[in-house]
């Protein structure tokens, strides 16, 4: 019985080398492995390779080692399958492939568009279509607007006596000399004329302030040498003495002002149906201001607040019937 010894780093590398050296298969021969191989220390030190001894069979009774490598010698069977050319496919096999996959696909013609004159032409032919008919909406009613109704005031005349030569201690006496005493101090030059109405209350024209300087925003000092000069002539009176002081006009712009106001507020209130509040005003003006509006319909004026806030609200009513 022939046998040898083949090598290798392992037992399949070195079956492989001793068939491939002599030209045998593996079912030529029977395996016997004589040592095994190592791969030592990091596959660096110590390293041994395997060792096995062939023996050639004089019968077929050792298909037992065949099938025991027969997984390890299987890498060469896959490898030489996928190494054959594809032209080694049969004709039958061809064959089977679809017809469609083998045939060019037919290309289709596009269709010829029409000539645009022709398109035309039977768009016209066409019998047009009827708008649909919309239905008008019902439109709401707009709310009656509301007239404004100008107010008519009716300034207070007064019956007013002037004061040629006032007699000392008397109250025109001293409104006159007071006044004439501040303005003095103010470093204005004013001319001061002072007149009685009916009831002896005092009434002082200023004369000589172009500029405004007595008169300040919207009157305040005005007013504020009306209150000065009020409690000056008051004093030690029994009876209440009204004093009112003008310059320039003033009072006579501002209660004309003061009543296209309340025209323009009243007519506010109408139409929205909310109150209106103003702004704050002295007793003087929100006189004025009451007096403007105390015949006007659909409105009502009241005052609200305490001094020096105290003003004047107007609320629409309802006309009774």
């Amino acid at each position: 019985m022939k046998s040898f010894e083949a090598s290798g780093r392992t037992v399949e590398d070195a079956i492989s080398a001793g068939l491939a050296e002599h030209g045998l298969s593996i079912g030529d021969v029977s395996v016997e492995i004589l040592e095994e191989g190592s791969k030592g220390l990091f596959g660096l030190f110590g390293s041994r390779e395997a060792r096995v001894r062939l023996t050639l069979n004089e019968d077929e009774g050792h298909t037992d080692t065949m099938d025991l490598f027969k997984d390890s010698l299987a890498t060469d069977t896959r490898s030489r399958k996928r190494q054959e050319p594809r032209e080694a496919r049969t004709p039958e096999h061809r064959e089977r492939a679809p017809q469609a996959a083998r045939e060019p696909k037919q290309k289709t013609e596009p269709r010829p568009r029409q000539d645009k004159a022709q398109e035309q032409a039977d768009q016209a032919d066409k019998p047009a279509k009827a708008p649909r008919a919309r239905k008008p909406r019902a439109k709401k009613p707009a709310p009656a607007p509301v007239a404004e109704q100008p107010i008519t005031y009716v300034r207070e005349e007064r019956n007013l006596t002037p004061v040629t030569e006032a007699v000392a201690g008397t109250p025109a006496y001293e409104a006159q000399s007071f006044m004439k005493e501040l303005t003095t101090l103010m470093g204005l030059e004013i001319d001061i004329a002072a007149a009685l109405d009916t009831d002896g209350h005092i009434f002082l024209t200023l004369d000589g302030d172009p500029q405004g300087i007595l008169i300040g925003r919207r009157g305040e000092t005005l007013d504020a040498l009306q209150y000065l000069t009020s409690l000056k002539v008051n004093k030690g009176q029994e009876q209440y003495i009204r004093v009112t002081i003008d310059s320039e006009g003033y009072r006579q712009k501002r209660e004309e002002a003061l009543v296209r106001l309340a025209n323009r507020m009243a007519n506010r209130a109408r139409k929205t149906g909310r109150r209106v509040s103003m702004e704050p005003m002295n007793p003087y003006e929100r006189r004025i201001f009451h007096s403007a509006l105390q015949a006007a319909p659909g409105i009502a004026t009241h005052s609200e607040g305490e001094e020096p806030n105290r003003h004047i609200v107007i609320t629409p009513v309802k006309d009774a019937d």
